[in-house]
């Protein structure tokens, strides 16, 4: 099965799979559905058989929000399309948690779009659970919000 590697912001290969992900973004929710992530995130990259990179996914600081103090959010997860439906995004996603659990964050915070039902599916099935929308997704109707106590 895949490795999962904690890659530098600057990581060439990361970048490639960064710019895949925001097209697929754009060309899926429109310009609007692209949203950057913070300073300071943590980046980490699925390899596959052959240590070729085919997935990515970020983890950040959720905010400075009292309501939420502590919650991480997940960002970025993506696997390109001819690598899918071979566990990539589930094993980052369970990269995604350990870090977050690691870094003593309580609780995980993510958002994807109504037109992403693959990335719906794999949320629920990871025992996320549908939460009321956040910051900008507050007036989005196609917004999905989802969390996961840690």
């Amino acid at each position: 099965m895949a490795d999962i590697e904690e890659r530098s912001p600057e990581d060439a290969e990361l970048a490639v799979l960064l710019k895949a992900a925001f097209d697929e973004l754009v060309t899926r929710n429109g310009a609007k559905g692209r949203t950057q992530v913070k300073d300071g995130a943590r980046y980490f990259v699925a390899l596959d058989t052959e240590r070729q990179p085919v997935g990515c996914g970020a983890l950040q600081v959720f905010g400075t929000d009292t309501a939420h103090p502590g919650d991480a959010e997940i960002k970025r997860v993506y696997v390109m399309p001819a690598a899918r439906g071979h566990g990539y995004a589930r094993k980052l996603l369970a990269t995604l948690e350990e870090a977050a659990r690691s870094a003593g964050h309580p609780f995980l915070r993510l958002s994807t779009a109504e037109q992403q039902p693959e990335a719906i599916a794999l949320y629920e099935s990871s025992g996320y659970v549908r939460t009321a929308p956040w910051g900008k997704y507050v007036h989005e109707p196609r917004t999905r919000c989802y969390g996961k106590a840690l």
